[in-house]
């Protein structure tokens, strides 16, 4: 892997060149090492799943590693088969979420359900890059397969809502699941909710019919044909379940914090509570959950991040901008089963979909990548923060370089699993988020040149 082992998400690489079956192994024999007991284990549909999957276990059961085998599930399944089960010592959910098929992942799931802390990681790290021996033949792990993963998820998903509310409001959804793991469970709990279903892409068994990140790119065909069968709303899932991406009656694709402020406001009801949403984040949401009575709380981004912050006091939401959504009430982690029944709950109860979104403040975000080798991301964000040095800017390091404007914010941040930098912009005025990032890439641009050149920093001004 570029720079550690785990990133926001877990372990996650391009399969046979950062994830290769040796590492895979290797790790399979430190999880095993961290969690002596029982581990539950599941993969999404990804082709290099079973590889992956096969090398781990491997590892797993060479240090006497018991295994349950859920098969394929979305990894909210999982993570609420270990909270319910709680014999079991841990999880490993085999899934690059949102990542282009090249990659896979692992992530690791603790006893009660949750990701692992960065505490975890960093000691299951330290295992790793020990020579890990394998126990005694008869010490040996043994595995066995639970089906009851799926039925026991929908359980739970379908008990949080009001089913009757739903079921009285003959909705119709146009689903996309891009051929991934919540192809088993999204159109189960819309049957059980009484919803009409127009399936695209809900077959594991075939190609997947996009990428599984759920973009406005990759949504085109749901923005299409949503309109055309009259469907009430479309939504979009990643590959492992995790995220849920709508679109409203009329085809419009609504971005993660725009649905997540219908739903915030809606949960809130003029009351107070905390929402809590990654520093990408639009300031749609901090301007409708503080008009609804609550407060924002920012974190760095990922699902990891924001969960252990809800941890720390009570919540009534946790929020991405790319689809995730967490309901403490239900379980602690993004869960786009639940997003969507609960947004099929406030639609049923509050109207339709597209006059929810026409009663929220208006703001453009703007997201821009630029390739960016990783021993060039620390060195740029602090060139950047030295350029901003004296100026009256507020400045949010909570995760790379936000600046806020009087119109707006910038946010300049290193990805973490990819070799890329991202550059996002918020405005109330479109053209101001546009020329903002390009004015920004410009500057990462040049900086990047000049770095992989073998310029110096100092030498490097602003354009």
């Amino acid at each position: 892997m570029s720079t550690s082992l785990f990133g926001a998400n877990g372990v996650r690489g391009v399969i046979n060149r950062d994830l290769t079956p040796e590492v895979a192994l290797q790790l399979g024999k430190a999880v095993g090492r961290t969690f002596p007991g029982e581990v539950a284990v599941a993969t999404d549909v990804r082709d290099s799943a079973d590889a992956v999957k096969i090398a781990f276990l491997a590892g797993l059961m060479a240090v006497g590693t018991d295994v349950v085998d859920l098969g394929v599930v979305p990894t909210p399944a999982l993570q609420l088969y270990m909270r319910d089960n709680p014999d079991m010592s841990g999880g490993i959910m085999i899934t690059a979420s949102h990542n282009t098929s090249e990659y896979n992942g692992i992530k690791m799931i603790l006893q009660d359900g949750i990701e692992a802390t960065r505490e975890d990681e960093l000691s299951l790290e330290t295992f790793f890059t020990r020579s890990i021996d394998p126990v005694s033949p008869s010490d040996h792990g043994r595995m066995r397969a639970d089906d009851s993963a799926i039925p026991h998820y929908v359980d739970a998903v379908v008990s949080q809502v009001d089913a009757d509310a739903i079921r009285a409001s003959g909705l119709t959804v146009c689903v996309d699941c891009a051929g991934g793991a919540a192809s088993l469970t999204t159109p189960l709990i819309l049957k059980r909710l009484g919803v009409k279903v127009v399936a695209l892409g809900c077959d594991t068994a075939g190609a997947p019919s996009r990428e599984s990140d759920p973009t406005r790119e990759n949504l085109a065909d749901l923005m299409a044909v949503t309109p055309v069968v009259h469907a009430d709303l479309g939504v979009g899932h990643d590959g492992d379940g995790g995220r849920s991406v709508f679109v409203d009656c009329d085809g419009n694709y609504l971005s993660g914090d725009v649905s997540g402020s219908i739903v915030a406001r809606s949960m809130l009801g003029g009351g107070k509570g905390w929402v809590v949403t990654p520093v990408s984040s639009s300031m749609v949401l901090e301007d409708t959950v503080e008009s609804s009575g609550g407060q924002v709380r920012y974190t760095e981004v990922g699902s990891h991040a924001i969960v252990h912050r809800m941890l720390e006091s009570t919540t009534v939401l946790g929020v991405e901008e790319h689809g995730g959504m967490i309901f403490p009430e239900h379980q602690f982690c993004r869960d786009g089963g639940m997003s969507l029944a609960m947004m099929l709950q406030i639609v049923a109860k509050e109207g339709p979909l597209n006059a929810l979104v026409s009663s929220l403040p208006r703001y453009y975000t703007v997201k821009h990548k630029v390739p960016c080798p990783d021993e060039a991301k620390a060195p740029l964000l602090d060139w950047f923060y030295k350029e901003l040095d004296g100026g009256h800017y507020k400045i949010d390091t909570t995760d790379g370089l936000k600046v806020y404007c009087d119109d707006g914010w910038v946010l300049l941040r290193a990805s973490t699993t990819e070799q890329l930098f991202r550059i996002y912009a918020d405005s109330s005025d479109p053209q101001i988020s546009e020329d903002r990032v390009r004015q920004v890439e410009e500057k990462v641009t040049d900086f990047i040149g000049s770095f992989t050149q073998g310029s110096s920093r100092e030498q490097l001004g602003p354009r």
